[in-house]
């Protein structure tokens, strides 16, 4: 994936005839992490910590996300994940050292170090929690793809975007599948042919984040909102839930219909979907909230 420098932020404008530099500013003190996961009850915030190259990726950082998001989502304590980022920026997409590391690799290893990136994307996508990207600053390549894949995101006013890799003579290959799925192909032409910057009210226009937060607004206060209402559902459903938007999307209805009756069958005859229907008719909240801090069920 190409980077950015963090830049300025604005709507989106024409792209500038010159190419843009991937070169970090104001670096900061590195840290000793490269991905670091933090709870905080049901959620699990994974956290990307190579602020002083504005959480750019290499090989580690492409190792370490991955490994850290397959661990998190196997955990049967873990309800929600938000994706997060250390200091300035999101992420700027490929570190610099990466880029010239591959500039002399070969197509094996271009190939096998894209199936890498693509792995964790997947992984990302097809995680079986929800997930939400708390966005700040620059997400730019990769960084894009990282967001796409989440199933809700939520940026900062200032945040800014871009999917620069046609500047470098290169294209957001393996992120395509997900940035075009949540932008649609239209906007996918345009920003992917002119790698163009675009600011977060763009980003929302155009379906890549659901919410941009103002300043003087806390970004995390917004992103616990969608995750106190995310652990406050069924976690088979949750799951169930994700897997059903994947199968029905692009199909016709009618060639689903079976598909989609067999699942709904399942989840009334599960024990949750028993244990969620009881609670709502008895008035109180079903087994999955019962931990002292959540609130009760709304009824009508």
């Amino acid at each position: 994936m190409a980077t950015d420098e963090a830049g300025r932020t604005g709507s989106a404008t024409p792209p500038s005839p010159e190419p843009v530099s991937p070169e970090p500013v104001s670096p900061e003190p590195a840290s000793p992490e490269t991905v670091r996961i933090e709870r905080d009850g049901p959620v699990a915030r994974v956290v990307m910590c190579r602020s002083n190259v504005h959480n750019a990726f290499d090989e580690a950082m492409i190792g370490a996300l991955t490994a850290a998001l397959r661990d998190v989502g196997g955990r049967e304590d873990v309800r929600a994940v938000v994706l997060a980022a250390e200091g300035k920026s999101f992420s700027a997409g490929a570190d610099l050292n990466y880029m010239r590391a591959m500039a002399d690799y070969g197509y094996d290893e271009n190939l096998a170090d894209a199936h890498t990136l693509a792995g964790l994307m997947q992984t990302l996508n097809n995680l079986p929690k929800p997930t939400v990207a708390r966005v700040q600053g620059a997400a730019m390549g990769g960084g894009v793809g990282l967001v796409a894949c989440c199933d809700i995101a939520v940026a900062s006013a200032t945040a800014r975007f871009a999917l620069s890799e046609v500047k470098l003579g290169l294209i957001p290959a393996v992120i395509s599948p997900y940035v075009v799925q949540a932008i649609g192909p239209r906007q996918a032409r345009r920003y992917f042919l002119t790698g163009e910057r675009f600011d977060a009210a763009e980003a929302r226009r155009i379906g890549l984040v659901h919410e941009v937060v103002d300043q003087g607004e806390s970004l995390d206060r917004v992103v616990a909102g969608y995750t106190d209402a995310l652990v406050a559902n069924g976690p088979t459903a949750l799951a169930a839930a994700k897997g059903l938007v994947a199968a029905v999307v692009g199909q016709d209805p009618s060639t689903v219909i079976d598909l989609t009756a067999r699942r709904i069958a399942d989840l009334r005859a599960g024990d949750e979907g028993r244990e969620g229907v009881t609670a709502f008719l008895e008035k109180r909240p079903p087994a999955w909230r019962r931990t002292g801090d959540d609130a009760p069920p709304e009824q009508e």
